[in-house]
């Protein structure tokens, strides 16, 4: 018989526990996708299933504090995502897989797509606080983009019609679901914007499944919510979802309801602030219109009888007319007492006796000077008789008178010598008292 010892025989409990070990340790967590079937919910609320395919099967466990977590109740032939442990339940010895969370397989791939976007468009900047837009105090026009069959529109309507019924509305109807959602938004979005008649906008629809909310979680959507100029307050679904369009709008509310809360004043709030200041205007007027009273009064007060005012007046001319009188008396006075110095002073200073004393010089250098000038010219005559005479010493006039004459050629140039002239030549001859025309017959040889 062979001896246990050497052998190393394990018991079955042993076993399944080296096994279940082995098996946690060497396989991590998955994620697997199958189909639920013999589902089992007892009341202990774990909850036992087998997912499988088309070709194969694995027992599943989810233990209560796990399934607590989820938003949805699983049931058969549900397509399921789940993240599981490789164990081995050791009382039957049975291979399965420990459940930790799970997803619908179509929300769960929606999910993944929801978190890839959101972290794209974040690190793009698209969610920054910095870039979202005010919302205005007192809207001129509400633009409403959702569904016009809705009950999102419809809860807006009476949330706007109770708070402000004034106010204008503009509804730019769109698919909030389905394929062509997008699109739809988007057009909408980009009329309100050509139209420019709107001061803030409203996107948005009710609650609903991820499905049913895709549409606003769309990138080119997001996009025109981010570059659009006018304030977008995104209110989409319950107060628990959360879409792509919320993040990047400038303000997001839980429901649709809140978002007209937003964008709608209070009429109450405003009918009492405008009669606070309608009271605040009245008694500032009647401080006014009593001020304007007092002021009235005292003007009134100070007002004369027209006859009284009058006499005044005239007395006051009266007063003037005779300090006038008085004044002008005086400084005509004044004026004839400066006269008579000024004429003394004048007749002291008068020019005619200058002129008269000035006269009688002149007189004397006139006479001096005509005399003065007789005996110049009589010198100056005597001067000249004796400059003639000792010219006419010189003269050729006196020459002439001596016997002597002068020859000129038919030019009427002075003839100095025989050798000017020619046969037959006229000359004219100048005496003293006449002058002869003469021809020359002939030329003698030089004189001595």
């Amino acid at each position: 018989m062979t001896n246990s010892t050497e052998l190393n025989i394990l018991s079955v409990s042993d076993f399944t526990r080296n096994v279940k070990s082995v098996l946690e340790y060497n396989f991590p967590a998955v994620w697997i996708s199958g189909e639920i079937s013999n589902l089992a919910m007892p009341r202990s609320g774990h909850w036992y299933f087998t997912l499988k395919d088309d070709r194969s099967q694995v027992r599943c466990a989810m233990f209560r504090q796990s399934n607590q977590r989820l938003t949805f109740t699983p049931n058969e032939g549900m397509q399921i995502l789940v993240k599981a442990r490789v164990s081995l339940y050791e009382a039957r010895g049975d291979f399965q897989l420990i459940v930790d969370s799970m997803e619908d397989a179509g929300v769960g791939a929606l999910q993944r797509a929801y978190k890839q976007l959101k972290l794209k468009l974040q690190a793009q900047g698209l969610f920054d606080t910095q870039h979202k837009l005010e919302l205005p105090e007192l809207p001129r026009c509400v633009g409403i983009i959702t569904s016009p069959t809705g009950a999102a529109l419809h809860d807006i309507l009476n949330v706007l019609k109770r708070r402000f019924p004034a106010l204008p509305i503009i509804i730019y109807p769109a698919q909030v679901q389905g394929v062509n959602a997008p699109e739809q938004l988007l057009h909408a979005l980009q009329q309100a914007q050509n139209q420019a008649l709107c001061d803030v906008l409203i996107i948005g629809r009710g609650g609903g499944s991820i499905e049913d909310l895709w549409a606003f979680n769309n990138e080119t959507l997001a996009t025109a919510i981010y570059d659009c100029p006018i304030p977008v307050i995104s209110s989409v679904g319950h107060e628990v979802d959360f879409t792509i369009c919320d993040f990047v709008a400038d303000v997001r509310a839980p429901t649709p309801s809140a978002a007209a809360e937003l964008v709608s004043p209070d009429q109450e709030e405003w009918l009492s602030w405008l009669q606070g200041m309608e009271r605040q205007l009245q008694a500032h007027i009647e401080r006014y219109l009593l001020s304007l009273q007092q002021q009235l009064q005292w003007q009134y007060k100070q007002l004369k009888h027209p006859g009284r005012y009058l006499d005044e007046v005239s007395q006051r001319i009266d007063d003037l007319s005779a300090r006038l009188e008085q004044h002008l008396k005086l400084q005509l006075q004044s004026r004839r007492e400066k006269t008579l110095t000024l004429e003394a002073r004048l007749q002291q200073y008068s020019p005619v006796h200058q002129l008269s004393s000035q006269q009688n010089q002149l007189n004397f250098l006139q006479q001096r000077l005509q005399q003065r000038m007789q005996n110049l010219i009589e010198q100056l005559q005597q001067k000249i008789i004796s400059l003639a005479r000792e010219m006419d010493a010189f003269s050729p006039l006196a020459t002439l008178g001596r016997g002597y004459s002068l020859v000129k050629n038919e030019q009427d140039e002075l003839v100095k010598s025989a050798d000017q002239l020619q046969k037959d030549q006229h000359v004219t001859v100048f005496f003293a008292d006449s002058q002869a025309l003469m021809t020359v017959d002939k030329l003698l040889g030089k004189s001595l």
